[in-house]
């Protein structure tokens, strides 16, 4: 591949990088849901394995707050939408 070529693949990644703007889904510390349920809960929603649920509840737990899904806003509203009606405390950044 020539310079020119690997010059025009980074330009074009650039520009695919601006035009999908990332939004994350920050899942908030509660005293009402249990580890189990909000471990299934992300399981479910965020398609996360029981490891990266758990170290996410875990982080929910100690810190207050963790991001737990990053992406383009159109699939990140259903899930938010999801771990809301779950009666999660959830917001879409």
């Amino acid at each position: 591949m020539s310079t020119q070529e690997k010059e025009q693949v980074a330009v074009e990644f650039l520009e695919e990088t601006e035009v999908t703007s990332q939004h994350e889904i920050i899942l908030f510390n509660d005293d009402v849901n249990t580890f189990d349920y909000v471990i299934e809960t992300l399981m479910d929603v965020c398609e996360h394995s029981k490891e990266q649920a758990h170290q996410c509840s875990l982080i929910v737990h100690y810190k207050g707050k963790c991001a737990v899904k990053t992406g383009p806003i159109e699939d990140l509203k259903p899930r938010c939408s999801l771990l809301l009606e779950a009666g999660l405390s959830a917001e879409l950044v």
